[in-house]
């Protein structure tokens, strides 16, 4: 967390939790959802403006996090910002580093999440929908779309076995929220 973040928790600790307002789609973008887009529909049918700033989107990466009781959020400053999810709270880059990295402990197929942070890969889940999701030493989430290419090549060597489950079943099974409600998070 950066240090400006913590110097105004300390300044202004009972500042209210924003909910709504940020979402992360399947494909690892950050979206605004000001009052208009949420009266518009819910996550992610309208999604809202992409953010594209790039130093507001590091920001958020430095910021992002889990209050321990699976709700995901961005602290902005004093003000812990809850974050809707399309799909889970890590969206996955793969890229196959080679049979040379395959001593390094990774494997060899590199992960990393939408913020830029390496990953270790520790399970691998399939929905109904045949989408990839990723067990890591971060957490949980789906593997970029982009990249499935490179994933399938794990699964066809027999590095990644993914098991079936329900995209339903995954939120609770790991530990996550989708939308975290403001009535449960205030004491969070």
């Amino acid at each position: 967390m950066d240090a400006i973040v913590e110097a105004a928790l300390r300044k202004w600790p009972n500042v209210p939790h924003c909910h709504g307002w940020l979402a992360l789609d399947a494909r690892g973008d950050w979206y605004m959802r000001d009052e208009r887009i949420q009266a518009a529909g819910p996550f992610p049918r309208v999604k809202g403006s992409r953010i594209t700033h790039d130093k507001l989107r590091e920001f958020i990466h430095r910021n992002y996090a889990c209050d321990g009781v699976g709700g995901w959020f961005f602290q902005n400053g004093p003000q812990r910002v809850y974050v809707e999810l399309e799909a889970a709270p890590w969206v996955w880059r793969v890229d196959d580093a080679g049979e040379a990295a395959a001593g390094t402990g990774g494997g060899r197929w590199r992960v990393s999440s939408h913020t830029g942070l390496p990953a270790i890969q520790r399970g691998a889940w399939l929905d109904e929908n045949g989408r990839l999701f990723l067990d890591t030493d971060l957490g949980f989430g789906l593997v970029h779309t982009l990249d499935m290419d490179v994933a399938a090549a794990a699964v066809e060597a027999g590095a990644w076995q993914p098991v079936e489950m329900p995209f339903a079943a995954m939120p609770a099974h790991f530990g996550y929220c989708l939308k975290p409600a403001a009535e449960v998070r205030e004491t969070g």
